[in-house]
Formats: C-alpha cells, sequence, structure tokens
C-alpha cells in the first residue's frame, strides 16, 4: 500500500512539472492546426477564384478586351489547335507560324469558313532561319494583334534518356520551344506595348513542377517558358500586358500515342481543357488551366519527390 502511496505521489509531481510542457505543446499544435486550415481555406478560394467564378460571371469579348487578330505559334499541335478554335469561336482572326505550311492548311481554311474569321499561314521556321523575322513582321504590319499562343513541341514529351536523343535533334527541340517562342514574342510584343494591352499565353506543361526521368528535354523546355511567362509578367504587367504560364497535365490527344490517352476527369480532350484554361486569362498569370489539373499540381508538390517520381508516369503520360 506504501509503494503505490508512493507512486501515486510521484505521478502528480511529475504531471504538475510537466503540466507546463503540454500546455505549450497543446498552443503549438493548435497553432500548426489553425495554420494548415487558412492555407487551406485560401487554395479553396483561389480555386473558386481561377476556375469556376471566372466560367459563371460573364466578362468583356476577347475582341474587346485585347485586339481583332491572334498569332499562334506550334499550331501543329492538338492544344494548340483546340486554342486556334476557341479564339475564332470569340471572331479573332489568327495568324499561323509554322514550320510546316501543309500540315494546317485545311484546318485553317475549315477554321476561317467555319467561324466567318481570316487565317493567315506564314511558314517560318523561327528557330533556324534568320530572315523568318522579317515575314513575321510583315504579316503582323497594320493589323491589331493582342493574342500571342506559344505552344510547346509535343514531341519532346516522349519518354527518352538525354544520352539517347542526337545532337540534331536536341538542337532542333532547342530552337523550335526557347528560341522560337522567345524571338516570336519579341517580335509581337511591341505592337502590344503600343496600344496597352495584350495578353501573352505559353502553353507548357505540368511536369515544370518536378523534375523526371526520361522526361529531361520536356522538364527543361517546359521550365524555361514558365519562367518566362511569369518574367514577362513582371516586366509588363503594369503596361497592359498579361503574360500566362499554362501548365497542363495529360491530354486525351497525342501526336505521338493517340491509342494509349483516352478521355477522362484527369485527361480532358484539348477542346475542354481549353474551355476552362481560356476563362482564366486575365485571372491567374500562372495556372493548370483545369481544374483537375491544380488538384493534381497541388498533390505533386506535397508529395515528396522520391514518391512521385515512382508513379509520374499514371499523370503525365
Amino acid at each position: 500500500m506504501a509503494a503505490v502511496d508512493s507512486f501515486n505521489l510521484l505521478y502528480r509531481e511529475i504531471s504538475q512539472t510537466c503540466r507546463g510542457y503540454l500546455e505549450m505543446l497543446a498552443v503549438v499544435g493548435a497553432l500548426y492546426a489553425a495554420s494548415k486550415a487558412v492555407i487551406l481555406l485560401k487554395d479553396c478560394y483561389v480555386l473558386v477564384r481561377v476556375h469556376f467564378l471566372p466560367r459563371m460571371i460573364p466578362s468583356r469579348k476577347l475582341r474587346e478586351r485585347y485586339g481583332d487578330w491572334a498569332v499562334v505559334y506550334g499550331a501543329s499541335e492538338p492544344v494548340a489547335q483546340a486554342y486556334a478554335e476557341e479564339l475564332a469561336r470569340h471572331g479573332v482572326s489568327i495568324i499561323f507560324i509554322t514550320n510546316s505550311r501543309s500540315s494546317i492548311t485545311n484546318f485553317a481554311a475549315n477554321l476561317s469558313q467555319s467561324h466567318g474569321m481570316e487565317t493567315i499561314l506564314v511558314p517560318a521556321d523561327l528557330g533556324w532561319d534568320g530572315a523568318a523575322g522579317k515575314m513575321v513582321k510583315e504579316a503582323v504590319r497594320g493589323k491589331d494583334v493582342g493574342l500571342l499562343v506559344n505552344c510547346v513541341d509535343e514531341s519532346c514529351a516522349s519518354p527518352r534518356e538525354l544520352v539517347e536523343i542526337s545532337d540534331q535533334r536536341l538542337m532542333e527541340v532547342t530552337a523550335n520551344n526557347v528560341v522560337g517562342a522567345t524571338l516570336l514574342t519579341s517580335l509581337v510584343l511591341p505592337g502590344m506595348l503600343e496600344r496597352g494591352r495584350g495578353a501573352i499565353i505559353n502553353i507548357s506543361s505540368g511536369a515544370c513542377g518536378r523534375p523526371m526521368p526520361g522526361r529531361v528535354m520536356l522538364s527543361a523546355v517546359t521550365g524555361y517558358m514558365d519562367h518566362f511567362s511569369r518574367a514577362l509578367h513582371l516586366e509588363y504587367g503594369a503596361r497592359g500586358i498579361f503574360a500566362q504560364s499554362l501548365l497542363p497535365f495529360r491530354l486525351a490527344s497525342s501526336k505521338q500515342r493517340p491509342a494509349s490517352f483516352t478521355e477522362g476527369w484527369l485527361t480532358p480532350t484539348p477542346q475542354v481543357y481549353v474551355r476552362h484554361a481560356i476563362s482564366t486569362l486575365g485571372v491567374s498569370n500562372r495556372t493548370t488551366g483545369y481544374w483537375p489539373h491544380t488538384l493534381l499540381y497541388g498533390l505533386m508538390r506535397c508529395i515528396p519527390e522520391c514518391l512521385w517520381v515512382s508513379g509520374w508516369r499514371v499523370f503525365i503520360g
């Protein structure tokens, strides 16, 4: 009995001594939980503000906000063609800058016939041809170009190790996606600055959020486009130019492997994706453009890199 009494006494003494520490830990835990709740509420607010409110609240037409013409670079890509279709639906005329005129001639003609807007094809290789800049300047001269869409070449998304890619292919990917998009932006931007309005949309990939094995070129090129967009927005945002970085994940269309890309909640068609993405223009300068992809991007940022890399094929394709 004495031993029990001694234990109870010792327990009470220890409890009184540790009470202050326990209260302090409880306060720390409460503060941590409150901070996480605030972050969650903030993320929910951003999700609603960027992806849902713009689709529910009507805004001014694209032609009134930015201009009558748009320039689309990389128009042979499915998502770029979907963006061109959406712009045409809003009555915006389009100048296509492409390395291969034959690949989009029919597409441009059908677009013009269906929506009653003008289309111009400029077969300019901005990555290699020094005279291509003159062709672009001539095409945009005298036109109210208020929109520029740069789309990353989807072929660099094919899973290959860096040492397996030929020197020629490395130069082509860099020239088309980095040099070409940067040069075209510098050619179109002066006219936008003169008019005091315009939008530059750079479509890259959510792959820039985390490096991935077998996707060295994709991670590098999309990373450049993402930072290029953000820098443009910081530099020219106050002068009426809205630069947007779009970071989509896998879409239900691919020139490389069309059979393996089926439509689903996380893999929308390019048309569905663009209808969502275009509503974020002027609202968010850096977004996935599609709210399920925004959830996926947030999940990717929360998961440790070692775990994400082991399952990246599920989301990127």
